[in-house]
């Protein structure tokens, strides 16, 4: 075993014995690394009205600028901003670990959202992919296709306790470089690693030709038709983690990354140093409790003294320390305050 494999095999052990720690005592804990991955081959479920509704959730997830993008031809159904496909980030049909997957997710919903500040529904999150990171507009909650994403998530979540703690759900959590990115180095990554799928000027390749509601084969990085500023992909550590256990495309795994963490935290903050479509309303508001913000939120006011550019770029460290003060100084003064 190379010092690379058996330092990333005690990282996995860790992440497990964390979850396992950190979870109540009546809790369960699913690690999706090792649960049986759903059969996303659905040809052979029965002819129900259920299962035709799990299918066209998958085929929205899959395929979503043919039915929902902003090239359809019925203006109705233009939910989304982009030409983007759910499944260019939540990859196999959102059934890879660390790659954003959907296994489980219909048992975890509400829950709390420090963007909204509140309990949130699965319908209310599904939303927030559309409303921000696809400057787009809330699918209705009673419409065929939202009840047809909650059956295919519900499909993939089969087996999965209500409110398990899940190992391998969104990105996984990496200790970042003590530094700043830099953006020099990220941009002789993506021309070495990137560039070949997302184009030298990261707008993606399309399947076909714009205006033909097929979407992309690779999606774009930046520009107009990417993820929007809003989108956890504009932040860099949201990046960074997805990027090194996926990326590059069919080499990299979350048990065998292709780049060292030094590569995929330099080519994360060339990525996000460029301009996203905008989406309407102002992204600096999405998080009403500024103590709610994650460090690598690139818009203020922030509870620390650290200007945007840091919190866009490294280094975390010091932000964390001075983020974590505040809380803890929110919470002594609100226990106070109700003490007397």
């Amino acid at each position: 075993m190379t010092k690379l494999a058996f330092r990333e095999a005690v990282g996995v052990l860790a992440v497990a014995i964390f979850a396992a720690f950190t979870a109540s005592a009546d809790q369960p804990v699913v690690d999706l690394r090792t649960w049986p991955t759903p059969e996303i081959d659905l040809s052979k479920l029965p002819d129900t009205p259920q299962n035709r509704l799990i299918k066209q959730g998958q085929e929205l997830l899959v395929h979503t600028p043919e039915y929902l993008g902003p090239e359809v031809a019925d203006p109705a159904k233009r939910y989304a901003g982009t030409n983007m496909a759910c499944a260019s980030c939540h990859r196999a049909a959102a059934t890879i670990p660390y790659a954003a997957p959907l296994i489980g997710t219909y048992g975890a919903y509400p829950q709390f959202q420090p963007r909204f500040g509140k309990n949130v529904t699965l319908e209310n999150r599904i939303n927030l992919c559309f409303t921000h990171s696809l400057s787009g507009r809330a699918i209705p909650e009673d419409s065929p296709e939202m009840k047809a994403f909650v059956a295919y998530i519900e499909y993939l979540s089969r087996g999965i306790p209500k409110g398990a703690k899940l190992i391998g759900e969104k990105e996984m959590v990496l200790e970042e470089p003590k530094r700043a990115a830099n953006l020099a180095h990220g941009e002789e990554i993506f021309k070495q690693q990137c560039a070949s799928c997302h184009g030298e000027d990261g707008r993606g390749q399309r399947v076909g030709a714009v205006g033909d509601h097929k979407g992309y084969a690779f999606p774009p990085l930046w520009g107009p038709d990417a993820t929007s500023e809003s989108a956890s992909m504009f932040r860099i550590l949201s990046t960074y983690q997805y990027v090194y256990v996926n990326m590059p495309f069919g080499q990299a795994s979350w048990d065998k990354p292709a780049l060292t963490k030094d590569e995929a935290y330099d080519v994360a903050g060339f990525v996000v140093s460029h301009p996203r479509q905008p989406r309407e309303g102002e992204v600096a508001k999405d998080f009403s409790n500024p103590l709610d913000k994650p460090e690598d939120f690139p818009w203020g006011p922030y509870v620390d003294q650290f200007n945007e550019t840091q919190h866009k770029y490294g280094p975390f460290d010091p932000i964390r320390a001075e983020d974590a003060a505040a809380r803890d100084k929110a919470k002594k003064d609100k226990e106070v305050k109700e003490a007397k």
